[in-house]
């Protein structure tokens, strides 16, 4: 008997779940899970941020907690996976400097800023469980072991740089910098390196000069099948590097007649980029089984689409792409900044012109003989008819 209750209460314990989960769905609620310090606690809500849901589920948070995502998130998927970074003590250590802080931040460098320290590529740091509870409490110890400074006077090109280098020549070596038989060093390559030292590096007889180049920055595009389709966003932006590159300049009559690159130091890295594209249908984009339908865009024109299936890399060598394409999660084949491959009128459209279609941003990289009926038309590239991811 006692089975037979036993049975009949795990059943209905799951028809509520299943009930409180279908709520979520067909009620447009949000299925709701948060960590918060190893505990995970589930519930449903019909807040509009996620913000006012956790308040309302009685999840309080300190001025210093960090929460990804942002509690200011709008909430527009079914559900939801949250962490809760709670502020904990914090003890910065950077040589002489003891800096006691409260951070929810999880990486050092995170922590660093925080508290106005720079953290240079070449440092070293170790962010580990204090043990002196006496002296730092019983949080967390972020130690900086500083690489050494110095001015590096490249062909006329001052540069503070940082290593761990021992010698001027194996710093050289470090940043794949090569002496020619008539470059010359302020001090031997045997020194000994040490912080604020200026080594001046320079070129006997013909010309030199240094110039910046920015690094481009690289972006990571996240497709959110929550998102509907034509929102596109930063979600972090990046920052663009920095790159210094100094050339030898042959010089006749006045004028340069060569010009040769001779050494090159990264100043400063770049930072990726997140970006975030919606490709939520609610039926009105284009799907497999429609095969073709008409669009109006933002300006009212009227588009016939249609779709087709081919290898890309042959229409791909144009806008910079070098061949790359990628098919992205519902099956439209895309560019290398999310854009999707289209053809179209180049008389109208021409080739890496951006155009709107009903599956979001495309740009044009590609034509056909359907123009000449559908002068306006667009055929998008998909994956849909062979289904091989290319």
């Amino acid at each position: 008997m006692w089975r037979f209750i036993l049975t009949i209460f795990i059943s209905i314990i799951s028809i509520i779940c299943l009930s409180g989960y279908a709520s979520a769905q067909n009620e447009n609620n949000r299925l709701i899970t948060v960590f918060d310090r190893g505990d995970k606690r589930v519930f449903i809500s019909n807040e509009k941020t996620l913000g006012k849901a956790l308040n309302a589920e009685g999840i309080n948070l300190d001025a210093r907690d960090t929460v990804e995502p942002s509690v200011d998130e709008t909430l527009v998927a079914s559900e939801y996976h949250v962490n809760i970074y709670r502020a904990r003590p914090v003890v910065v250590v950077d040589g002489s400097v003891r800096i006691k802080t409260i951070s929810p931040y999880q990486t050092a460098k995170q922590i660093a800023k925080d508290v106005g320290i720079i953290i240079y590529d070449e440092d070293i740091v170790k962010l580990q469980q204090s043990i002196d509870f006496v002296n730092d409490g019983a949080g967390l110890v972020l130690t900086i072991s500083r690489a050494k400074t110095l001015v590096l006077d490249l062909y006329g090109k001052k540069t503070e740089i940082h290593t761990w280098a021992s010698t001027v020549e194996d710093l050289l070596t470090e940043k794949n910098i090569k002496l020619g038989i008539n470059d010359r060093s302020s001090v031997l390559l045997s020194e000994v390196i040490s912080s604020g030292m200026e080594i001046r590096v320079w070129r006997e007889g013909k010309q030199t000069v240094s110039v910046d180049r920015e690094i481009p920055i690289t972006t990571r595009i996240v497709y959110d099948a929550d998102r509907p389709i034509g929102y596109r966003a930063i979600q972090k932006k990046g920052v663009p590097g920095n790159r210094s590159v100094t050339y030898v300049l042959e010089i006749k009559d006045g004028v340069e007649i060569s010009r040769t690159e001779i050494a090159s130091i990264v100043t400063r890295q770049p930072t990726e980029q997140t970006e975030v594209i919606g490709i939520y249908n609610d039926g009105s984009g284009l799907t497999k089984s429609r095969g073709a339908q008409y669009f109006v865009d933002s300006k009212g024109v009227s588009h016939r689409e249609t779709y087709y299936d081919l290898n890309m890399n042959r229409v791909m060598q144009s806008c910079n792409q070098g061949g790359f394409y990628s098919v992205r999660p519902d099956g439209a084949k895309v560019d290398a900044e999310g854009y999707i491959i289209v053809a179209a009128n180049l008389a109208i459209y021409p080739r890496c012109s951006i155009v709107e279609t009903s599956l979001g941003l495309a740009k044009v990289y590609d034509t056909g003989g359907f123009v000449a009926r559908h002068p306006y038309g667009f055929d998008l590239a998909t994956d849909w008819s062979i289904v091989d991811g290319i």
